[in-house]
């Protein structure tokens, strides 16, 4: 009976939870699509420059069906094979697939007083005015797991709506799937996550060939830990409490801890010829916006790292 009200009590504390946050996210969305489609339209969008000469009515492969997907989109000879579903791809939307993950785990609620934003809203108006950018250029966007790419004038209104009647957990990498080798992915997340599991990430998303873009939101005061005294640190994410006496004396391995972190996530994106770049919430939405819209129409040839901190990258 004990496990049993246990349960149950943990039952009712996750519907509580899981309630407070689609409240918070539906009472802030209409203002994060606004400054979206506000930072959108002040980016000239006019030189995207990416479409494609041909038909576009080629079959170009097969790929894996991703949640959100209409079910007629299914080839079910080709899925018969095997355990898998699949849809059969024309050159065109291969050619012309963004898939971008927006990061809604816990720890992105995070702001400290001199962030614009909180993570999460920094994401959010990125990614909503990324997609805008990119349908305006001729691009499909999707939402791993979540959103199946679609070129539609509404694409925000479309990912808005996708995230409010979400109620899977919230994940800090995107699902498991196979792009097209043409395709794009673009995450934002703040990367807290294990080395070995962005590792195991990349490798899964780079597998058939698709190139992409990490980029690390953090907050100011985790880059610089500007904490002194006795501190309590709540990892928001369920990994328990740690009480720092003096915080101050954390400096040094904090910042030395967090060069190891990057310098191990920008390996391996160096190995896949992939992009990584970080961009702190003081800065301006509009900044990261415009280095993501160029960054798509660079050369796959040489380094693709970036950092923007104190400003654009030269």
């Amino acid at each position: 009976m004990a496990a049993e009200n246990g349960r149950a009590a943990k039952e009712i504390l996750a519907i509580r939870r899981a309630d407070g946050e689609s409240r918070t996210l539906a009472a802030s969305l209409p203002r994060l699509v606004l400054e979206a489609r506000r930072i959108a339209a002040n980016v000239i969008h006019g030189l995207h420059g990416r479409r494609r000469a041909g038909s576009g009515e080629n079959f170009w492969q097969y790929r894996r069906f991703v949640s959100g997907e209409p079910s007629q989109n299914v080839d079910w000879r080709r899925s018969a094979r095997d355990d898998h579903l699949y849809v059969r791809e024309l050159e065109w939307e291969a050619a012309h697939t963004v898939w971008i993950w927006p990061d809604r785990s816990p720890s992105m609620a995070f702001a400290s007083k001199s962030a614009r934003e909180s993570k999460l809203e920094r994401t959010l108006i990125v990614a909503f005015a990324l997609a805008e950018l990119l349908v305006a250029g001729g691009e499909r966007v999707g939402i791993p797991g979540l959103m199946a790419p679609t070129a539609s004038r509404s694409v925000i209104d479309r990912m808005a709506q996708a995230m409010l009647h979400d109620d899977a957990d919230r994940l800090s990498l995107p699902p498991s799937f196979v792009p097209a080798a043409l395709a794009e992915i673009i995450v934002l997340s703040d990367f807290w996550s294990p080395i070995s599991e962005i590792r195991t990430m990349l490798a899964g998303l780079s597998s058939s060939g698709a190139h992409g873009t990490l980029v690390q939101i953090v907050d100011p005061a985790e880059e610089s830990f500007p904490y002194s005294g006795r501190v309590e640190f709540v990892e928001p994410e369920g990994f328990g409490v740690i009480t720092a006496g003096r915080a101050e004396s954390w400096v040094q391995d904090y910042t030395a801890r967090l060069a190891l972190h990057r310098d191990q996530i920008r390996a391996e994106t160096n190995k896949l010829d992939w992009l990584f770049t970080t961009h702190a919430t003081d800065r301006s939405a509009a900044e990261l916006l415009l280095f993501l819209h160029a960054g798509m129409q660079v050369s796959k040839s040489g380094a693709r790292t970036t950092t923007i901190k104190a400003g654009p990258a030269a």
